[in-house]
C-alpha cells in the first residue's frame, strides 16, 4: 500500500498534475491513499480562511484527475488521531534527530520567531505514514530523510514495545514531466512562488494559460532543439509538451521550425490537458454538499484504516486504555 500527500501551500500547477496527480490517478492501486496534508502548511505564517479554501481545492482537484474519492482524504480531518500518534512518536524521537533535518536547517537557519511545529513536523510526517500502514511512500530527494525518520521511528518503538508498526520505504516514483517556472526555467514550477508570471495553474483559464506559454522565456537561438543544459527555457516547454502527449521531449522538437510554433503547440497541449480536470473541478466547488461527503467517507476510511494501529500504540507505551 502506497501513501501520497500533497501541501496546499498554493494552488496546484501544472507540474503537480504532470508530476504527480496525473500519475496517482493512472497508476494508483486499490489500496493506495493520497490525502491533502493542510497541517503541513501550518509551520509559517498563514491566512486561515486562505488554508481551507486551498484544502478544498485542493481535494477537488485530486478528485477531478481521476483518483476515487474514496482514496482521498484531508489530513486535519484525522486531527485527533495524528495528534496522539505524533506525541508517542515525539516521545520516541530524540531532539537531534529532528534538527538533523534538512529542511529545518534550511528554513529555520537565522531566522526569528521561527515556530516549534518547523521543527516537529517530519515526526507528523511518520505519524501521516505509520498510521495508514504504508508500506511504500513514493517521494523526491527533499523528502527522503524524512522517511527515514518514519523507519527510524517505527524500528525503535517496535523494538522498545512491541511490532505495530509497518516499517515504511521510500521508494523514487517514476520520472516525470520536469516543469519549470516559464519566467526563470532555472527554479522549478511552485505553488508558493511570489510571482505568479511564470506559472500555470490547473484552475487558469485557457485564455491565461495561452498568455503566460507565450510569454515563455527561451534564448537567442533559432532552431529548436532539445538541451536541457544549454537552452533550459526551450527544454522546459519541450518537457511540458512531452508530459502533455507521453512522448520524449528530443523527438518532439524536429516537430517545430520556430519557437512560436512550439509555444502555440504547447499552450494547445496544456489547455487540453488541464481542461477537464478545470471544469469537473468547477462543478466540485460549486456543490460543497458533494464535496463534503467525498471528504467525510474519505477521513472515515483514513481512521478506521489506523485506528487499529493508534489504539496498540497507545496500549503498549502504558497510555490510554
Amino acid at each position: 500500500m502506497r501513501l501520497s500527500g500533497i501541501t496546499p501551500s498554493g494552488h496546484p500547477h501544472l507540474g503537480n498534475h504532470l508530476g504527480a496527480i496525473r500519475r496517482w490517478a493512472s497508476d494508483g492501486g486499490p489500496g493506495d491513499l493520497y490525502f491533502v496534508s493542510d497541517l503541513h502548511a501550518m509551520t509559517t505564517t498563514h491566512n486561515p480562511g486562505g488554508l481551507r479554501a486551498r484544502t478544498s481545492e485542493m481535494l477537488a482537484v485530486l478528485v477531478a484527475a481521476g483518483i476515487p474519492a474514496e482514496q482521498v482524504f484531508v489530513q486535519s480531518d484525522l486531527a485527533r488521531e495524528l495528534s496522539a500518534l505524533t506525541w508517542v512518536l515525539e516521545c520516541t524521537c530524540s531532539y537531534g534527530e529532528a534538527a538533523r533535518m534538512i529542511q529545518f536547517k534550511e528554513k529555520g537557519s537565522g531566522q526569528a520567531g521561527v515556530r516549534l511545529s518547523l521543527l516537529t513536523y517530519p515526526v507528523l510526517m511518520a505519524a501521516d505514514i505509520l498510521l495508514q500502514g504504508a508500506d511504500e511512500v513514493p517521494v523526491g530527494e527533499d523528502q527522503n530523510q524524512h522517511v527515514e525518520l518514519a523507519r527510524a521511528l517505527a524500528r525503535r518503538f517496535n523494538g522498545a514495545y512491541g511490532e505495530v508498526f509497518t516499517v515504511p520505504r521510500p521508494v523514487l516514483p517514476p520520472t516525470g514531466a520536469r516543469v519549470r517556472d516559464l519566467a526563470d526555467p532555472a527554479r522549478k514550477m511552485s505553488k508558493s512562488a511570489r510571482d505568479a508570471a511564470g506559472v500555470v495553474f490547473v484552475l487558469d483559464e485557457p485564455d491565461l494559460i495561452r498568455r503566460k506559454v507565450r510569454r515563455a522565456v527561451t534564448d537567442a537561438f533559432t532552431e529548436v532543439a532539445y538541451a536541457p543544459e544549454e537552452r533550459s527555457g526551450v527544454a522546459n516547454l519541450l518537457d511540458i509538451l512531452a508530459g502533455c502527449r507521453d512522448a520524449r521531449p528530443a523527438d518532439l522538437a524536429t516537430e517545430f521550425s520556430s519557437y512560436g510554433a512550439l509555444k502555440e503547440a504547447v499552450a494547445d497541449a496544456v489547455i487540453e490537458t488541464l481542461r477537464p480536470i478545470r471544469e469537473r473541478t468547477a462543478e466540485l466547488l460549486a456543490d460543497p454538499g458533494e464535496l463534503d461527503r467525498v471528504r467525510k467517507a474519505g477521513a472515515a476510511r483514513a481512521a478506521e484504516r489506523g485506528e487499529h494501529r493508534l489504539n496498540s500504540a497507545m496500549r503498549l507505551i502504558g497510555a490510554g486504555t
